[in-house]
């Protein structure tokens, strides 16, 4: 129960304009709350919307830089191979420099493959013109060029959630306890404003481990919002769609019907806690069978205290102290819950994980590992 943990008030939102009022300023471009009507429209009216959206954003609508295609071309040294750093669903990222802000940055290449494709560009410039948050990754700009669709982000020098925990190399080392922490009470600040701030709420859709950058100091920025979908705007309790996203991660209720709401990413947010928890990755096929879905294998160890450590990530060498892996669990087991309605919130998860961090210091005194240390907190 996360009544388990100290009530003590939160630092507060990050107070940032509502969506409401950044749509408002952005008087001719259709609101994200017009957009999520899309799903009522036929194939080909979504396209021509989609076309017409795409060319207001080229005349400068949203106030996101627009880039040329020999301009991010030259960026990128033409597409490199060797620039490539990820290559995802949607298409490849590289990394690249533009000279004339000199920085650094991430650039996606949308796959050509028409209708989605578009949507998902769309999707994810509105998001990220309109919505600001210290964990959400900052869209530098974006290039609709004739039938380029490309999106470009700041770099973020540690590559991903999954890089550091599922996909580990052998000669890297595991991410600590403290740092693992960090990370997910970051992931879930993104979250809760998505869904407590932005005004209508935004539901992610689509929260993994590979979704979840890192900056140089491992502090974590939600990407990837091609998915993302505007909450009920209306009385509906939930939002009808196409399931999308990632096998292991959705919601039960989500991928059995397609009722869609915030509870369906904290959902999401239980999975990737339980994987940052335990180092293994929710489907895992090598893994004996009774241990293939980190879920299935997880759910009645939950209701063994004596077994929590078990699930504690061997990689951690028992460097972690056990009451606070003990707190992680049962919000863990709280996200993870089958009925979406006694899920928490993400702003009761955020309350819980900034105890968990807040507590570490004093109880790694004790812990085993004498050079841990404060650093990863926020």
């Amino acid at each position: 129960m996360l009544s388990c943990f100290s009530c003590c008030a939160s630092e507060g939102k990050v107070h940032q304009k509502s969506l409401k009022k950044s749509i408002q300023e952005f008087k001719k471009t259709n609101s994200l709350t017009s957009f999520s009507n899309l799903s009522c429209k036929t194939d080909r009216s979504k396209i021509r919307y989609i076309s017409e959206e795409i060319e207001k954003l080229g005349k400068g609508n949203i106030s996101t830089e627009t880039f040329t295609y020999n301009e991010l071309s030259t960026a990128t040294e033409n597409f490199s191979p060797e620039a490539l750093i990820g290559e995802g669903g949607f298409g490849r990222v590289y990394k690249g420099h533009i000279k004339s802000k000199n920085i650094d940055v991430a650039v996606k290449q949308l796959d050509r493959n028409g209708f989605q494709g578009n949507k998902e560009f769309l999707v994810e410039v509105l998001v990220l013109s309109l919505l600001h948050h210290p964990n959400l990754v900052n869209l530098v700009g974006y290039c609709a060029e004739g039938s380029h669709r490309i999106l470009v982000y700041e770099y973020m020098p540690n590559g991903s959630l999954e890089d550091h925990l599922l996909n580990i190399d052998p000669d890297k080392k595991p991410l600590d306890w403290n740092t693992r922490m960090k990370i997910a009470e970051g992931a879930a600040r993104g979250l809760e404003y998505l869904h407590e701030t932005a005004n209508p709420p935004v539901i992610y859709r689509d929260f993994k481990a590979s979704n979840i950058l890192l900056d140089k100091d491992f502090n974590p920025k939600l990407s990837d919002f091609g998915l993302a979908k505007v909450g009920p705007v209306s009385e509906k309790p939930h939002v009808s769609t196409r399931v999308m996203g990632t096998y292991g991660y959705c919601a039960p209720e989500y991928a059995s019907t397609g009722q869609l709401t915030t509870k369906s990413d904290v959902y999401s947010f239980g999975v990737v806690f339980l994987e940052i928890i335990t180092g293994k990755r929710v489907i895992d096929t090598s893994r004996p069978s009774e241990e293939q879905n980190l879920i299935t294998w997880a759910q009645p160890l939950f209701k063994d205290k004596k077994k929590f450590h078990l699930m504690a990530d061997p990689s951690l060498q028992g460097n972690y102290p056990e009451t606070a892996l003990y707190q992680a669990l049962a919000v863990a087991a709280m996200c993870l819950q089958e009925e979406a309605t006694t899920r928490p919130f993400m702003s009761d998860v955020v309350t819980a994980l900034q105890y968990l961090c807040g507590g570490q210091a004093q109880d790694n005194d004790h812990d085993d590992d004498g050079n841990q240390d404060d650093d990863n907190h926020d």
